[in-house]
């Protein structure tokens, strides 16, 4: 009887504590409410560099929601060459406190990912997947998702990708 006593009184303590309120994290919520001008459904086309260094066209669409009552950015893309998918992935974009910037966390259909530094300035969001690559988005004068990736030689930076979407 004890024992049974006991095992109703732990359900009744955890039950408890999935009814309190749970309270959002205002300072992740404030931060993440900043990358607010990407947040929606996207659509248009841009070009990667090959290793040949001809330019290859792609359409682009990217679906992006707040998730977690805004204390997260969840972020689907999907590219597609002439019908053929060449790009499939999702991120979340998350505040971290202690670093005072931003986690990009990436995961793609080839099974690739990982979890990159970001950080916005002057109202541009950067991501870099390692010190000598780096993706920059931002809204151009036209209010479209303007993006480019560039890659690291020496001291220089050298444009390897380009892509501009449309809000739908």
């Amino acid at each position: 009887m004890k024992k049974l006593t006991l095992i109703f009184t732990l359900l009744f303590i955890s039950g408890l504590s999935h009814a309190q309120k749970v309270e959002t994290d205002k300072e992740a919520k404030d931060a993440i409410s900043k990358l607010e001008f990407i947040v929606g459904d996207w659509a248009g086309a841009g070009w990667v560099m090959g290793r040949d260094g001809q330019k290859n066209a792609f359409t682009q669409t990217e679906a992006i929601k707040f998730k977690l009552d805004g204390t997260a950015i969840l972020i689907e893309g999907l590219g597609k060459n002439n019908g053929e998918i060449t790009h499939n992935a999702l991120a979340i974009v998350s505040y971290n406190k202690s670093a005072k910037n931003y986690n990009f966390s990436s995961f793609l259909s080839t099974g690739r990912g990982g979890v990159f530094k970001a950080e916005l300035l002057d109202n541009k969001f950067y991501w870099y997947p390692n010190e000598n690559m780096r993706y920059i988005i931002f809204l151009n004068e036209k209010k479209q998702w303007y993006e480019t990736g560039e890659m690291k030689r020496g001291n220089d930076w050298f444009q390897f990708f380009e892509m501009t979407l449309d809000k739908q």
